[in-house]
């Protein structure tokens, strides 16, 4: 019962791989060709059943195809593989440039801006606090002089000075605080976006050590291209399994309805002589 399903099974999981390489292959181009996108999908479409059904073809019939059809297809369907990996290829690696991006230009922009206005607003918290520092100072110092009049004027125009400093460095905390909230949840999103790329800084890592973003994107491109190398051909071969599997199990037929007539005959021989046999 196994080995009669397997072909079916082969069947249609090469089906499946060929479907899953196309739609990847097929939205990687679109990104190549943006301003044709549904003519994109037709052609790559079209182009992908068609490899399918040029490997059927040219598997069951190449023995009886003449040379020149034979180097066509065979030449058609390796330059559609390359086409459809360079698609899954460009579908990868927009992903890992869109991780990036997002990580840069995203929340990554929006944390920079954000600790911008922080730093302006906590130098200028700090700044009043010398002012005020100073201001306190220069008070005590009249307040020992003693109860001049000048002296009494000067220290309540300082403690005017000096309320109003106060004043401005509530209003900066006030806006400060809401700032550091947003802070905290922009630093969450970052570390979000940023563990999707963990699996790979780890691979990088293991490969070569302490990395950086080249590393990175060496070690991105790497991955990329050993899945390109059997996603599609794979699909290709798992069809040309299945057609060498079928094949076969056409030959075991045809070997079948070929025997049926001479053991017949057997058959009829050996009644002929049960008939003919004396009691």
């Amino acid at each position: 019962m196994k080995n009669k399903l397997l072909p079916y099974i082969t069947f249609m999981t090469g089906i499946v791989l060929s479907g899953v390489a196309g739609f990847f292959s097929i939205i990687g181009l679109t990104t190549i060709f943006s301003g044709a996108y549904w003519s994109v999908v037709v052609m790559g479409t079209t182009l992908e059943i068609s490899k399918l059904v040029a490997v059927s073809w040219l598997y069951q019939n190449w023995k009886r195809a003449s040379s020149g059809l034979k180097i066509y297809l065979l030449s058609a369907i390796i330059i559609l593989m390359i086409i459809t990996s360079m698609g899954i290829f460009g579908y990868l690696s927009r992903a890992h440039i869109e991780q990036k991006v997002a990580l840069s230009t995203g929340v990554g922009s929006d944390i920079i801006v954000l600790q911008n206005d922080i730093k302006i607003k906590e130098d200028s918290i700090k700044d009043l606090d010398k002012q005020i520092t100073v201001i306190d100072s220069s008070i005590d110092k009249m307040l020992e002089k003693g109860q001049a009049k000048d002296s009494l004027k000067a220290s309540d125009n300082q403690k005017k000075k000096r309320d109003e400093l106060v004043t401005k460095k509530n209003v900066l905390i006030k806006e400060l605080s809401p700032l550091k909230t947003q802070m905290v949840k922009y630093d969450s999103e970052y570390k979000k976006v940023e563990s999707e790329l963990g699996p790979i800084k780890y691979i990088a890592e293991w490969v070569y050590g302490p990395t950086d973003e080249k590393i990175l994107d060496k070690t991105v491109r790497y991955v990329i291209l050993i899945l390109v190398v059997v996603f599609d051909p794979l699909a290709v071969f798992l069809l040309i399994a299945y057609n060498s599997s079928k094949k076969e199990r056409d030959y075991e037929n045809l070997e079948y309805v070929e025997m049926q007539p001479f053991r017949r005959k057997r058959r009829r021989k050996r009644s002929h002589k049960k008939k003919n046999r004396k009691p």
